[in-house]
């Protein structure tokens, strides 16, 4: 399994990554915006858009989840949220 890819909750195929699945919402977003479209087909690209969005989200969520518990203090995983403000 390559680093980037997850298997989905099926276990038959590995889950589309976070980039691919970003990618793909940012050119629904601009189809949708772009106003000249169909109703049925505004209203397919707006549920596939969701569920990107979902996708990603979980994504993060799961990535966040990841650091906080490599992030380790006096030898105990102690969470801490990530700052990219940090020096």
């Amino acid at each position: 399994m390559a680093e980037n890819e997850t298997v989905s909750n099926s276990g038959d195929q590995p889950a589309e990554s976070f980039e691919t699945c970003l990618d793909e919402l940012e050119q629904v977003v601009k189809q949708l915006e772009a106003g000249d479209l169909p109703l049925e087909r505004a209203l397919e690209l707006f549920e596939r858009g969701m569920n990107l969005s979902d996708t990603c989200r979980k994504q993060l969520e799961e990535a966040e989840t990841r650091v906080e518990m490599l992030i380790r203090k006096d030898g105990k995983i102690q969470p801490e949220p990530f700052r990219a403000d940090k020096p």
